[in-house]
């Protein structure tokens, strides 16, 4: 360990320190290590952001500080009158990147988009389980293999996406790190060297950076990709210091031994605030944190208990503890901030009497149960221990015994999405879209029992409304809808709901071009630095 950690500080300490005259470096001081490099394959921000964001690029990107899909990849694109055929134009001259393990001889074309999607929703592909337990989280969430009847290349330079029912948020979703374009070549390489898992090991794609190295649970290098078809990036040479603690982060940042840094301690935010070389970004989260109830065992797949479970929860205790103000109790499974929200909806009101007494109507006694913490900072979870903490003692006085339990980050996503998993797990989501599907049906709906649903919860009446607003167009019929479903899951009571964050970032004085993302992405192709 001694070794490895004197490595990882040696290869900071050498990138960070490089000449100023000769390159320009950029060093992040992340909050925690991506399970992969193939973005298709996860769900976490933490991986997206070391993944999807830096290495790879999509056929729609969201415009910066906004979610509003524009031209990526696809240059253009048209759709049918009924809304299931999507016709993308591709840009020309477009490279992937040439790496120490690989040199492309072509260009992105339309088989590069085929074998991007299509690995993700045939289950006869050979590329469908190159890792083996893969699930396609977020593609099965999404119902795409559902949705997608087909994906044609037309030429070199169009491919065609036809789709068994419209679907309203289908050009957004496309635009998610999930649905990064792989280069097939790459990967036609790979399978003939018999390497094929090394396609989420060492990279390749059309981003703004390209992948140099990981020192694993320490650093990850990446260099400017001089073949970006966009702007090309100011700096030269991005770090990703992967420093778990979010003290040690700002002690970091303070040294100068990082420019910018996620998810401070709520307690630090003044100093920082007062700190002249540090800058301090501040924006409503597109967020919540919740925790999950394991509905499909007993007792918590009877909804009494649940909710007599979630009456017990001090809710404003958490947001003073773990967030010192700088968060909302949360009511609805989507944030205030996004269209649709349901805020006629009445919370479950914080009573220990009433909890203690509907758990004995339920008929349930001496009930012991664990519950899952977190071990990494997120923004919708500053500090997921001392909140099953406070969770912990609540229960307590409703007889209640609460067993707190951890794992290592890839590790808890992994465990947590188990169908027979005891207990309830703490965790949250900060929107990938901007649209209210990529919450509902995403974490909620039946399509994503077993992995993004948690709660293992499939109720009928929420997932035929959520799957109705999904085919309709109209945003006013489309807001009813959500609205009705949010009935449906605070009567069922699923989760408890727990937060909406405030998205704090602190960053050295020197840093331009950083735009906060209202999706909570870290991206970093139009930064510069000054000092």
């Amino acid at each position: 360990m001694k070794v490895k950690l004197a490595l990882a500080a040696a290869l900071l300490s050498a990138t960070f320190f490089a000449s100023a005259a000769s390159a320009k470096t950029f060093v992040y001081c992340s909050e925690g290590s991506p399970e992969g490099f193939d973005p298709g394959l996860y769900t976490a921000g933490t991986t997206f952001d070391a993944s999807g964001h830096p290495i790879y690029s999509r056929l729609l990107e969201f415009e910066p500080g906004t979610t509003k899909p524009v031209a990526g990849l696809a240059e253009s694109w048209e759709i049918s009158e009924d809304g299931t055929v999507y016709t993308f134009k591709l840009r020309s001259g477009v490279k992937f990147q040439t790496t120490d393990f690989f040199t492309p001889t072509r260009e992105l074309n339309a088989d590069d988009v085929v074998f991007s999607i299509g690995r993700q929703i045939k289950t006869d592909d050979p590329w469908h389980q190159y890792v083996p337990g893969t699930s396609w989280e977020y593609a099965a969430g999404m119902g795409f293999p559902d949705l997608i009847k087909s994906i044609e290349k037309v030429d070199d330079l169009t491919v065609k996406f036809t789709l068994n029912r419209p679907e309203a948020p289908f050009l957004a979703n496309l635009a998610m790190p999930f649905a990064s374009i792989m280069s097939k070549e790459y990967a036609d390489s790979l399978d003939a060297a018999g390497k094929k898992e090394q396609l989420n090991q060492m990279p390749v794609g059309t981003g703004p950076f390209t992948f140099v190295g990981y020192q694993q649970d320490a650093v990850i290098r990446y260099k400017k990709n001089a073949d970006y078809w966009g702007p090309a990036p100011k700096i030269d040479d991005l770090v990703f210091a992967i420093t778990t603690d979010a003290s040690v982060r700002y002690q970091k940042l303070k040294a100068g031994e990082c420019h910018l840094m996620p998810y401070p301690n709520a307690a630090d935010v003044e100093s920082m605030k007062a700190d002249p070389n540090l800058t301090v970004l501040e924006q409503e989260g597109l967020n919540v944190a919740y925790m999950a109830y394991n509905t499909t065992q007993a007792p918590f797949d009877k909804v009494e208990v649940r909710k007599a479970l979630n009456k017990a929860i001090n809710k404003k205790a958490i947001v003073d503890a773990v967030f010192q103000g700088m968060a909302t109790p949360a009511k609805n499974p989507i944030p205030p901030t996004m269209w649709s929200y349901n805020d006629a909806i009445e919370d479950d009101s914080y009573d220990l009497d009433a909890a203690k007494k509907m758990l004995e109507e339920a008929g349930v006694k001496d009930l012991s149960m664990k519950v899952w913490a977190m071990p990494v900072s997120r923004p919708y979870m500053l500090n997921a221990r001392r909140a099953a903490e406070i969770i912990q003692d609540d229960f307590a006085k409703i007889g209640v015994k609460v067993e707190i339990v951890s794992y290592e980050w890839a590790e808890y996503l992994e465990r947590s999405k188990a169908k027979d998993r005891d207990g309830a797990a703490i965790l949250g989501w900060t929107g990938d879209n901007g649209d209210p599907d990529n919450f509902l049906d995403t974490l909620l709906g039946c399509d994503a029992v077993g992995g993004n649903n948690r709660a293992q919860w499939c109720n009928e009446e929420f997932n035929s409304l959520v799957k109705k607003a999904k085919t309709t167009a109209d945003q006013e019929e489309r807001t009813k809808l959500y609205e009705d479903a949010q009935v449906v899951f605070k009567r069922e009571a699923p989760w408890a709901t727990l937060d909406h964050s405030l998205s704090i970032v602190p960053m050295r004085k020197g840093v331009t071009g950083f735009t906060q993302s209202p999706l909570g992405d870290f991206t970093f192709e139009a930064v510069d630095i000054s000092e």
